[in-house]
């Protein structure tokens, strides 16, 4: 069953080979010779009375057939711009690829097919998709792509921007289901997310897509995600998640900030001698501070001018 497999792959990949082709602007010149001369073999021949039926039939007959070469080889010209390619063949048979620019010249006989080289983008939909903790969102990906093998682009797949549509997909709903869209509880240290770590998921991308596009002989040149978010149906509560989460992590340097001072305070005091506080005022005194310092509103100019315990 392998080598059955193996075998099918093997006549399916067609490698492109370079063929060359001649000067047009040479072959042009021939071409409309040959045509010229005949014309006016022609022409003599018309106006010519010493010559019998026979020899004129004869003469007749080779002129035409030199109109018909001239005609046969001016067929034969095509021209490529810069960054385009022409794929020949003969008799559905893939004969070789010319990347030439400017005016050229093959076999009259040989069908061309132009294909452009030049770099194309494609702006992927927003697709809703399940990151690495099941949850919906929604991503999006710009991609930058140019055809570099021909002949796997034509003869080995059936429509190959189709398939750079459909392909470029399937990577982007893959990618998302292997990272989580934001930090949590259940994720490792340091383990990369889809809104932190953009730049390691387009690498990974670009892996992906280069891979899943070799097929076609297509290579990537620039991938990078161009919208990313929860899904409609989750946004609200997320929203809140990360609220939360900052408003802790806010609270928390508050804290650690107001803790610093208040300790920069009574030391401060007990270095310079301003006033000897013992246990108990000294706990007041942290108290009031820790109050003003962290405190989300405006406190009341209220100061305890006794004890704890009265």
């Amino acid at each position: 069953m392998n080598d059955v497999h193996k075998q099918c792959s093997a006549r399916a990949l067609i490698q492109e080979r370079t063929r060359t082709s001649m000067d047009g602007y040479l072959m042009m010149v021939v071409g409309l010779t040959l045509i010229g001369v005949d014309i006016y073999s022609l022409v003599q021949v018309t106006l010519s009375y010493t010559r019998t039926p026979v020899a004129i039939l004869i003469s007749l007959a080779i002129i035409g057939v030199g109109i018909v070469v001239g005609i046969i080889t001016l067929v034969g010209l095509y021209t490529l711009e810069p960054n385009e390619a022409a794929l020949l063949s003969l008799f559905d048979q893939y004969k070789g690829t010319d990347r030439s620019e400017g005016l050229r010249w093959a076999n009259p006989f040989f069908r061309k097919r132009k294909l452009s080289l030049r770099a194309r983008t494609l702006n992927t939909p927003s697709l809703k998709v399940n990151d690495k903790r099941g949850n919906p969102v929604e991503i999006g990906a710009a991609i930058v792509w140019r055809v570099e093998e021909t002949a796997l682009a034509i003869y080995n797949v059936d429509d190959f921007e189709r398939f750079v549509n459909v392909q470029a997909e399937a990577a982007l709903r893959h990618l998302a289901s292997q990272y989580a869209y934001d930090d949590g509880e259940d994720l490792h240290e340091g383990e990369t997310t889809l809104r932190a770590g953009m730049d390691i998921v387009a690498n990974a991308m670009r892996v992906e897509l280069h891979s899943r596009f070799s097929a076609a002989g297509i290579d990537v040149e620039d991938a990078k995600l161009t919208h990313l978010a929860y899904a409609q149906e989750i946004a609200q509560v997320m929203l809140r998640r990360q609220q939360a989460e900052a408003i802790i992590s806010a609270r928390k340097k508050i804290v650690h900030g107001a803790v610093s001072m208040v300790e920069e305070a009574l030391r401060g005091l007990s270095e310079r001698k301003i006033v000897e506080l013992d246990d108990e005022r000294k706990a007041a005194m942290v108290s009031n501070l820790l109050v003003v310092l962290c405190s989300d509103k405006e406190t009341q100019p209220i100061i305890n001018t006794g004890t704890l315990y009265n």
